[in-house]
């Protein structure tokens, strides 16, 4: 039987002005939220299509005033929505898996800034929990882009990792570890932050995405 998992997506609503800041600086409010609706859409996409036991989304923000929201509610139907909990982004997260998935279940976990994401990649994060107690896919940029692990509550450990760093990567894989989980490292991918990423993203897309579309109609 092939390998299950729950699916947890960590989104924000995008909403213009809240959504992708760095990249608003370059482009605007109103087209930095419009490539993160569409990142985030090309996300649920790909987690729809990937086999898995439940499929969540922790989301934060008013999706009443996101962009594209009529596209993006109707997707989130095939999803289990839950608000997210907690102080900080650290703790957020960890609130979130424990939030997601039954106890004692595997569960993979990725935001929303990674839309070349395709269902084969997150299938090979469910399967590596089969031989090891995490995953751990770290980002270009110092960061990581999912973290998998065989029980949510194995989380708990990124209440104490700084986020937003060049090394949250790093102090991430060193607080698994420090827990004594096993830990399987994925594919590394660049995240979208700011204007210099979209490019090499973009060449990384499955043709017809919306993220490829949403930067080209900006030319950039």
């Amino acid at each position: 039987m092939r390998p299950t998992a729950t699916v947890l997506v960590v989104a924000k609503a995008p909403v213009p002005g809240l959504a992708k800041t760095r990249l608003a600086a370059d482009l605007g409010a109103q087209v930095a939220a419009e490539i993160a609706a569409a990142a985030l859409l090309d996300t649920l996409d790909a987690v729809a299509a990937t086999p898995a036991r439940r499929r969540v989304v922790a989301m934060t923000g008013d999706l009443s005033r996101a962009c594209r929201r009529d596209e993006i509610r109707p997707r989130l139907r095939d999803f289990t929505v839950i608000a997210q909990r907690g102080e900080g982004f650290a703790e957020r997260l960890a609130h979130a898996h424990i939030d997601a998935a039954a106890p004692g279940e595997p569960i993979v976990q990725i935001g929303m800034d990674t839309p070349q994401i395709v269902p084969d990649l997150l299938a090979e994060c469910v399967s590596a929990l089969q031989a090891c107690d995490a995953v751990l896919g770290m980002a270009e940029d110092g960061g990581w882009w999912v973290l998998g692990v065989r029980d949510g509550a194995m989380a708990r450990c990124l209440r104490d990792v700084p986020m937003s760093q060049p090394d949250t990567g790093a102090l991430t894989l060193a607080a698994l570890r420090a827990e004594g989980l096993d830990v399987a490292l994925a594919t590394e991918l660049a995240d979208v932050d700011t204007i210099a990423d979209i490019d090499r993203v973009r060449a990384m897309c499955p043709r017809g995405g919306r993220f490829a579309e949403a930067t080209r109609m900006v030319g950039v």
